[in-house]
């Protein structure tokens, strides 16, 4: 396989999250006995972590959160209310309630 134009290609698609995770596939022996699936899941579930994580991070800037010493609000309480929510509508609701409310740690 050749793995620098490959590799090259995912970039260009824009697949960042696959191309790092086939890198570290590529370098490391410990995904030599998975099967192509799940060996293409990981690939899968990489790309969409990278995905998520920068519209988290796009969301959290937009939202302009204050970096409040009192405020008790975790990111990740915040990531886990936006993932449960079904729109982007309710996603940004559940934002805007966690900036308003610093003693908000679950939905």
């Amino acid at each position: 396989m050749l793995t620098h134009p490959t590799h090259d290609r995912l970039l260009a698609l824009g697949l960042t999250g696959i191309a790092s995770a086939l890198e570290e596939q590529r370098r490391s022996t410990a995904f030599d006995t998975l099967s192509f699936e799940e060996r293409l899941g990981l690939l899968v579930d990489r790309e969409a972590a990278e995905r998520d994580g920068k519209k988290l991070a796009s969301r959290l800037k937009f939202a302009a959160l204050r970096q409040d010493a009192s405020a008790n609000t975790s990111v990740i309480g915040i990531w886990i209310c936006a993932r449960r929510a079904a729109s982007t509508a309710v996603s940004w609701r559940i934002l805007r309630m966690a900036v308003g409310s610093p003693g908000m740690k679950t939905c």
